[in-house]
C-alpha cells in the first residue's frame, strides 16, 4: 500500500517504505500480482509478417495508448501460417495475457477455419480484430472503409481521363484485397467503363514473382493501375519502367499503406494512407475497455471504421511535388 501511495498509510511510514524500496531495487513481482487480481496487464498482438509497413504502425498505435493505461504489449508473428497462428494463441492465452488484438494470417482465411479463435472467445478472453477480420467470429473489429476507399481512388484515376485502368491484387480469399477489388470494380460501373479480366492480375501472397509483373504491363494497354498493397505498388512501378514506359504520362500508379516506401520511390507514389497508428489505439481502446469492464456489465460488440485518405504524389500526376 505504502508503494502504491494508499491514503491508508502515513506519509512519513508512505516515504521510509518507498526509500528502501528504491535502496535495495525492489521490483514488483507482476506474476504474483496477476494471479491475485487475474489480471496480467498483458496484451497479446499477432500480425501476419513484419515486411509490411502497416503493420509496424498498427503495433506503434497499440503499445502507445495501451502503455499510457498500464499495459504492457506481446507481439507475435504467425508469418502468414494458419499452424503458427493457432500457435501463437495457446501460447499467449496460458495466463499470458488478458486479450488479444490480432490480424488473421493468409492460411487461416484460405482454410477459413477460425475454431481456434471461436475457443478463445467463448473462454471469456476479449478479442480484437484488425484489417484481416472474418463475420465468423463475433468479436470487436477495426478496419478502414476498403470498397469505398478503393472506388474513390478509381474514380480519381477516372477524373484524370483515364480509362484502362488495371488492379494489383491478391487472391479474394484475403477479405481485404476482396473488398478494395469490389471497390474498384463499382468505379468502372459508375462510369460505364467495360470490366476487362485481363486488366486485373492476382498475385498469390507466398510468391516472389516478379517476371509476371513484367509480362503484364509488356502485353496490356494500360493507363493507370491500382494496387492492393504498397509492395505491388513498387513492383509495379519497377516493371513499368523496366518496360520501358514512364510514369506518370504512360502508366499512373496509386498503392496502399503509404509507407516510408511510396515516399522514397521515384516518382514518389501516390498512395492511400491506412492511419495504422489509429488502428492500432482504436483496437487498444475497444480491448482494454473490455478486460477492465465489470463482469455483469453486457457489453456490445462493435466495429470501428477508420476513414483512410489518398495521398497524391508523382507517381498520378506530374505537376505534385
Amino acid at each position: 500500500k505504502a508503494l502504491k501511495n494508499s491514503i491508508e498509510i502515513s506519509q512519513d511510514t508512505r516515504e521510509k517504505v518507498q526509500a528502501f524500496a528504491k535502496l535495495y531495487n525492489y521490483k514488483p513481482n507482476n506474476i504474483a500480482i496477476s494471479l491475485k487480481n487475474r489480471r496480467t496487464k498483458n496484451i497479446g498482438v499477432i500480425i501476419p509478417d513484419i515486411v509490411h509497413h502497416f503493420f509496424s504502425t498498427v503495433i506503434k498505435g497499440i503499445e502507445k495508448y495501451a502503455n499510457q493505461r498500464g499495459y504492457n504489449v506481446l507481439v507475435c508473428v504467425s508469418d502468414e501460417s494458419f499452424q503458427k497462428e493457432v500457435i501463437n494463441m495457446e501460447l499467449l492465452a496460458n495466463g499470458s495475457i488478458d486479450g488479444f488484438i490480432m490480424a488473421l494470417s493468409a492460411e487461416t482465411q484460405e482454410k477459413n477455419d477460425f475454431k481456434h479463435l471461436q475457443e478463445v472467445v467463448e473462454q471469456g478472453i476479449p478479442l480484437v480484430l484488425f484489417d484481416r477480420i472474418t463475420d465468423e467470429v463475433i468479436c470487436d473489429k477495426v478496419i478502414i472503409n476498403d470498397t469505398d476507399i478503393a472506388r474513390k481512388v478509381t474514380e480519381r484515376l477516372i477524373e484524370q481521363g483515364k480509362r484502362r485502368i488495371a488492379l494489383v491484387t491478391t487472391e479474394d480469399y484475403l477479405n481485404v484485397s476482396a473488398k478494395r477489388k469490389e471497390g474498384y470494380l463499382a468505379a468502372l460501373r459508375k462510369h460505364d467503363i467495360e470490366i476487362n479480366d485481363s486488366l486485373i492480375l492476382q498475385i498469390p501472397y507466398d510468391q516472389d514473382v516478379p517476371e509476371r509483373f513484367l509480362e503484364f504491363f509488356k502485353n496490356q494497354a494500360i493507363d493507370a493501375v491500382v494496387c492492393v498493397n504498397e509492395i505491388f505498388g513498387l513492383q509495379s512501378m519497377r516493371a513499368i519502367q523496366e518496360s520501358g514506359l514512364s510514369i506518370p504520362e504512360d502508366i499512373a500508379v496509386i498503392g496502399f499503406t503509404d509507407g516510408i516506401l511510396s515516399k522514397l520511390a521515384s516518382p514518389r507514389m501516390s498512395s492511400v494512407a491506412q492511419h495504422g497508428d489509429l488502428m492500432g489505439e482504436k483496437a487498444a481502446a475497444l480491448l482494454i475497455d473490455k478486460i477492465e469492464a465489470p463482469p455483469d456489465k453486457n457489453l456490445m460488440y462493435t466495429t470501428e471504421v477508420v476513414e483512410a485518405t489518398l495521398i497524391e504524389r508523382e507517381s498520378t500526376s506530374k505537376d505534385k511535388g
